[in-house]
C-alpha cells in the first residue's frame, strides 16, 4: 500500500516538473518576441527620424543659400546667341534670338499609324495629311512642322506618341509683330538675314565679339505705334488702298518712324508677292506733285532771280506746252507774289518761275540732290527712279512735280535740307553712327525764307494745309497730289510738313494711296464746320498729319529738351 502511494507521488512529482518547464519556456519565447518587436520599432523610428533630419537639413540649406533654385545662370551659359539683339533708340527690344523647336516624326516608333493620323487631324487640321501619311508609310524621319510655338508643342506632347520628336533650335522673334515689318525684315531657318535690316547687317549681327552688344536703331517704338495707328485709321476713314509715313530729324537724318501699309507679321514666314506690300517709303516710285514747287521757289530765291515779295503780274489761266495744257486746279488772282505762288500752290506760277531759272540750273540741282538715283539707306529694298530725259516740256512739268519720279525717302531728305539751313542729309536707321559731311545745296538765307513761306501754307487763309495747324507746334509744309509711276489710276495724296517751323527739328511725310471723299466726315476748317469739297491732299493727307503731330508732339518734346525749350519767334505768323 505504501509502495503504491510513493509511486503515485513520484508520478505526480514528475508531472509537476514537466508543466513548470513548459510554462517557463513559453515566457522566455514571449519575452524574446517582444524584444524583437521593440528592436524593429526602434529601427523604423531611427529610419524615419533620419529621413526627416536629412530633409530638414536640405530645406534649411536651400532656404539659406542664395544660389538660384532654377539655375537661370547655368541656362544662360548654355544658350549661345547666334545673332545680336536689335533695339530701338530707347533700348526697347525689336528683334531677339530665342530657343524654340521643330516638330518631327520618327515613323518607326509609331505603333498605331491610323490612330495617330486621326489624332493629328483633330489637333492640327491645317497640316498636309496626304503628304504626312505618305512620309509615315515610307518610314523615314521627317519634320512635320517647323518653328512651333509653346501651344503647338504642348498639343503635340499631349498626343502621347513616342514617335514625335522635338528638335531644339534658335529662332528669331520680333516683339512687335507687324509694326516694323518693312524695316527689320526676316531671317531664314539657318539664321541668315533675307530682308530688311536683318539682311543688310547680316555679318555685323553675327559677329562673335559683338554678340552681347545690341544693334541700336534710330526708331522710336512708341512713335512708330502712334503713327501706324493713325495711318490705319486714315485708310479706314478715307477708304484708301494703302498709306505711308516717314518722320525724320532734319539735322542729322535720323529716321524716327517709317510706316508702310499694308504691313505683315514678320514672325510668320510666308512668301509675299503682292506689290501692295512693298515698302512705299523706300521702294515706291511716285510723281509727288506740288511738293516740288518748294524746290522751284528755292532755286529762284537762291539764284537771286526774285525775292519773296516779287510780284509776278498777269499770270495766265493756262500755259500751252507742246500738245499739253498746264492749268491751275482753282482760280487765283492774276498777280501773285513769289510767296503766294507756293502758298496758293499755283502750277502756272511755278512754270513761269522755272523758265526764269532755266533748264541747266534746274538740271544741275536735280543731279546735286540725287533725287533720281537710288536712295541711300541701310536697306536693300529701295526703288530706282525713272531715268530723267530733259525733252520738250520737261522743265515746265518738273516745276510742279510731274514728269519726274522719286521715292518719298529722297523727297523727305531733300525737304529737310530746304529748312535746316541748306545742308543735304543722308537718312539713316542706325543710331550713334558716323555722320557724313553735309553738302550745301541752298543758302541759309534761302532756307530761312522757305520756312516762313511753308508756315504760311498752313497758317494763312489762302494756304492749302490749314488742317495741320496744330496749336503749339508751328507746323509748316506743302501739299501734293500726283500719281504712281507706271499706273496713272493710282492716285497719291501727300503732305510733307516741318515743325516747329521757327527752328525746324522734324519733317513728317504722309501719303495716302487712292483716298476717297468721306461724305460723313465733318471738318473744323478755320473755325467753320464743313465737309470736304475736293479729294485733294489738303482734305485728307493734311488732316491725317495734323492728327499725328498732335499725338507725337508731346512724346518728341519730352525726349528732346532743345525742342521743348524753343521760343516762338513772332515773325512766324
Amino acid at each position: 500500500m505504501k509502495k503504491k502511494l510513493k509511486k503515485n507521488n513520484n508520478t505526480n512529482q514528475t508531472s509537476f516538473f514537466f508543466e513548470d518547464f513548459l510554462e517557463s519556456n513559453n515566457k522566455k519565447k514571449k519575452i524574446q518576441k517582444f524584444n524583437n518587436f521593440e528592436d524593429r520599432i526602434y529601427l523604423l523610428f531611427f529610419f524615419f527620424f533620419s529621413l526627416v533630419l536629412i530633409f530638414s537639413i536640405k530645406i534649411t540649406y536651400v532656404s539659406l543659400d542664395k544660389k538660384d533654385i532654377f539655375n537661370f545662370k547655368e541656362q544662360e551659359n548654355k544658350f549661345t546667341l547666334l545673332r545680336r539683339d536689335i533695339v530701338d533708340r530707347n533700348g526697347i527690344i525689336i528683334s531677339r534670338n530665342v530657343n524654340t523647336f521643330h516638330a518631327a516624326i520618327d515613323p518607326k516608333l509609331i505603333k498605331d499609324k491610323k490612330n495617330f493620323l486621326i489624332k493629328l487631324r483633330l489637333n492640327f487640321p491645317n497640316l498636309p495629311f496626304e503628304k504626312v501619311e505618305k512620309q509615315i508609310n515610307e518610314k523615314k524621319y521627317f519634320r512635320i512642322k517647323k518653328r512651333i510655338n509653346q501651344i503647338e508643342k504642348e498639343k503635340f506632347w499631349a498626343l502621347g506618341e513616342k514617335g514625335i520628336k522635338f528638335e531644339p533650335f534658335q529662332a528669331r522673334m520680333y516683339t512687335h509683330g507687324n509694326l516694323f515689318s518693312h524695316i527689320i525684315g526676316q531671317v531664314d531657318y539657318d539664321n541668315y538675314g533675307v530682308s530688311g535690316i536683318e539682311k543688310y547687317f547680316d555679318k555685323e549681327l553675327k559677329k562673335k565679339d559683338l554678340l552681347n552688344q545690341p544693334l541700336k536703331l534710330t526708331l522710336d517704338s512708341n512713335i512708330q505705334y502712334v503713327i501706324n495707328k493713325e495711318l490705319k485709321n486714315a485708310i479706314e476713314t478715307f477708304d484708301a488702298t494703302g498709306a505711308g509715313a516717314l518722320l525724320m530729324d532734319v539735322n542729322n537724318g535720323d529716321i524716327i518712324s517709317l510706316v508702310s501699309l499694308p504691313n505683315f507679321n514678320i514672325n510668320i514666314r510666308t512668301n509675299i508677292i503682292d506689290k501692295k506690300y512693298i515698302n512705299k517709303i523706300t521702294k515706291g516710285i511716285y510723281e509727288l506733285g506740288s511738293i516740288f514747287k518748294t524746290f522751284t521757289i528755292a532755286l529762284a530765291l537762291d539764284h537771286n532771280l526774285v525775292d519773296t515779295t516779287t510780284i509776278i503780274e498777269n499770270i495766265p489761266k493756262k500755259i500751252q506746252c507742246s500738245i499739253y495744257e498746264i492749268t491751275d486746279m482753282k482760280q487765283h488772282p492774276k498777280d501773285l507774289s513769289i510767296e503766294e505762288i507756293l502758298v496758293r500752290s499755283s502750277n502756272v506760277g511755278s512754270v513761269i518761275l522755272a523758265k526764269k531759272i532755266g533748264k541747266q540750273k534746274y538740271e544741275d540741282f536735280i543731279k546735286k540732290t540725287n533725287l533720281t538715283k537710288n536712295p541711300s539707306i541701310e536697306l536693300e529694298e529701295v526703288g530706282t527712279p525713272h531715268n530723267l530725259k530733259w525733252n520738250r516740256c520737261k522743265l515746265e512739268t518738273i516745276s510742279f512735280g510731274h514728269g519726274i519720279t522719286t521715292t518719298p525717302l529722297q523727297a523727305t531728305a531733300l525737304y529737310a535740307a530746304m529748312v535746316n539751313g541748306g545742308k543735304l542729309i543722308t537718312p539713316s536707321l542706325v543710331k550713334d553712327r558716323i555722320i557724313q559731311k553735309k553738302n550745301k545745296i541752298i543758302s541759309e538765307e534761302t532756307s530761312y525764307q522757305l520756312r516762313n513761306i511753308l508756315r504760311k501754307v498752313v497758317s494763312s487763309k489762302d494756304g492749302t494745309a490749314s488742317l495741320a495747324d496744330t496749336n503749339g507746334y508751328y507746323v509748316g509744309g506743302k501739299t501734293g497730289t500726283a500719281e504712281s509711276y507706271g499706273n496713272k489710276k493710282n492716285r497719291i495724296n501727300t503732305f510733307i510738313s516741318i515743325f516747329p517751323s521757327n527752328r525746324p527739328k522734324y519733317t513728317l511725310f504722309v501719303m495716302l494711296e487712292n483716298p476717297k471723299i468721306n461724305k460723313n466726315l465733318i471738318y473744323d476748317y478755320r473755325g467753320v464746320k464743313t465737309k470736304a469739297p475736293y479729294n485733294t491732299s489738303g482734305w485728307n493727307a493734311v488732316y491725317v498729319a495734323g492728327k499725328m503731330i498732335e499725338k507725337i508732339g508731346p512724346i518728341l518734346a519730352i525726349n528732346n529738351k532743345e525742342f521743348t525749350n524753343q521760343h516762338v519767334v513772332e515773325k512766324f505768323n
